[in-house]
């Protein structure tokens, strides 16, 4: 009985052995290797030779807004000197004898003619070239209605510009868009005829005009 027992411990003593793992051996992992250095691996390269770098610098935005009209920069006065010589490029084909503004008496004409009105002061063309003409008309229209609503323009016949009447044309296309001409008409022979207009303005504060 004994020997059985010692049998069946020696039986149970094997078999704890076999479950119980095998310890294996601890291996020493190898430590990496260190990383090269850079500037030894590439201590023999001699780096190329390039031209500076260009950064462009993008200007910044004005906070102002463009100006529709002169556009390029343009003061009141350049502008108004352009539209000043841009004015009888395109000449009228033809010329007008006589103008009322819309919403006059039928008789203002009439009345002009026969000399109702008297004539308050004169402005005489002769020798201006178109420009000159345009700027003295302008000045003498501003002036001349502190004084009287009648006016007598020379503009002459037209003899001196090769058969072609400019000055006659041109301030006749003038005072017919101009704000404060109401009506306009040839004037009599005796007041000069083709060469001259009689012209009806609106009436200002009475000053000294600068009639010629």
């Amino acid at each position: 009985m004994k020997a059985f027992k010692d049998t069946l411990k020696e039986i149970r003593r094997q078999g704890r052995l076999r479950d119980t793992p095998a310890v294996r051996p601890t291996v020493p992992v190898p430590a990496p290797p260190p990383e090269p250095d850079f500037k030894q691996l590439f201590s023999d390269v001699i780096p190329l030779k390039s031209p500076p770098r260009h950064i462009p610098q993008h200007k910044k935005p004005s906070p102002h807004p463009r100006r529709r009209h002169g556009q390029h920069g343009l003061s009141a006065q350049t502008e108004m000197e352009v539209l000043r010589h841009m004015t009888g490029l395109f000449e009228p084909q033809d010329s007008q004898n006589q103008y009322a503004r819309p919403g006059m008496p039928g008789q203002t004409l009439k009345r002009l003619r026969s000399g109702h009105w008297p004539v308050a002061c004169q402005l005489d063309l002769h020798g201006m070239d178109r420009y000159q003409a345009q700027d003295a008309l302008a000045l003498f229209l501003h002036r001349a209605r502190q004084r009287g609503p009648c006016l007598r323009i020379i503009h002459g016949k037209g003899f001196g510009s090769n058969g072609q009447p400019v000055l006659k044309k041109l301030v006749r296309t003038w005072l017919s868009h101009h704000p404060e001409v109401l009506a306009f008409c040839q004037a009599s022979e005796a007041m000069g005829g083709e060469g001259a207009l009689l012209v009806l303005i609106r009436r200002g504060h009475h000053e000294e005009c600068g009639s010629e």
